[in-house]
């Protein structure tokens, strides 16, 4: 960027706070773009070229602070959950197209010009056409489109007409798919991602662990592969172990992280990275079938995502922030609660 000025990043929240090194909001953008304190393109690179037609033209038009604001604000709309300029524009055409009358094409102009002058060719969605279909119907018959372009007919408007009549159709017939192909898609949607925590109890855990009870080091003695284990983490971590007298040692630590620990410097047994999720697959269907009571803190759950996290379990287990990140025992949890829910529903 040019002498004083730097790329920063700018965030935008659903009330309008605007965020850029300091706080403003929607006036106060404008203001600052004025003012020249904050600039959308680099002051010293000198602007593009006009195009010789704008008729002919194929790119957008140029970003301007004007425009700028203008998508700021349609962005603060968008994530209040109103209408946004393009919206808007799309609710004007299927008006005229229902209406075509000259009120209604002068809203439909409106609601094409409030959309910010350098995305104007997109609001259409066709790369193709881009928003010539708009243009000519919005210019005067006898008029040339753009100013530069060919002169408007009443059988050019009547094309553009039915250019929107084929995009209607299309939707539509698209609606109707996805609503045989989703037909048995959830009304409404699912409850807000749940993210079980690892925890340490010095003293000992206590009685009401609430959703602590889903993690694997939580003291829940399970009957698996015919052995008995003090928690999914004994069990687990023991049945890893290539050696007899290593499972031994491991399915009696005094806790589950020592149980981890034991397992985590045995050495493995050979078949392990294929048998590990089938493992702990059933390793969690038994403590939850053997225990009703953790069972209904599992249940209670819903259709929540379930994310497991900690720094003890590797990223294959646990849900983290970047690529490596498996998070199998979340899905393995969800899994055993679909089980769950369908014995309930078979038992009823």
């Amino acid at each position: 960027m040019g002498r004083g000025y730097y790329l920063d990043d700018l965030t935008v929240f659903a009330d309008g706070l605007i965020t850029c090194g300091e706080r403003t909001d929607l006036d106060g953008l404008a203001k600052k773009l004025e003012t020249g304190r904050w600039a959308v393109t680099d002051p010293e690179i000198p602007p593009p070229p006009a195009p010789p037609s704008k008729w002919e033209a194929r790119y957008s038009e140029p970003l301007t602070p004007e425009g700028f604001v203008l998508e700021v604000g349609d962005r603060i709309e968008e994530l209040s959950g109103r209408p946004t300029a393009g919206q808007r524009c799309w609710d004007a055409i299927r008006q005229y197209e229902q209406q075509p009358t000259e009120p209604t094409r002068e809203l439909l102009r409106a609601a094409y010009l409030a959309v910010p002058a350098h995305l104007r060719v997109y609001v259409l969605g066709d790369m193709d056409l881009q928003d010539r279909p708009l243009r000519i119907l919005l210019t005067d018959i006898g008029e040339a489109v753009d100013g530069d372009g060919p002169v408007a007919t009443a059988e050019m408007h009547q094309g553009a007409l039915d250019y929107f009549a084929r995009v209607s159709k299309a939707v539509q017939d698209q609606q109707e798919r996805q609503a045989v192909r989703y037909a048995d898609d959830p009304a409404e949607r699912g409850r807000p991602a749940l993210v079980s925590h690892a925890t340490v109890y010095p003293q000992g855990w206590p009685d009401e662990a609430g959703l602590f009870m889903l993690r694997n080091d939580y003291p829940a003695p399970v009957e698996f592969a015919g052995d008995s284990y003090a928690s999914v983490q004994h069990g687990y971590w023991a049945l890893s172990a290539a050696d007899a007298s290593d499972r031994s040692r491991i399915r009696d630590a005094a806790s589950g992280s020592e149980a981890h620990e034991l397992g985590g410097r045995a050495a493995r047994r050979s078949d392990w990275p294929d048998v590990r999720l089938a493992v702990m697959a059933g390793l969690l269907r038994a403590k939850f079938t053997q225990h009703p009571e953790l069972a209904q803190v599992l249940l209670a759950t819903g259709d929540a995502r379930i994310s497991y996290t900690g720094f003890e379990d590797s990223p294959f287990w646990r849900d983290v922030p970047d690529d490596r990140g498996r998070n199998w025992m979340g899905r393995l949890l969800e899994l055993t609660r679909s089980e769950l829910l369908a014995q309930q529903l078979l038992l009823t």
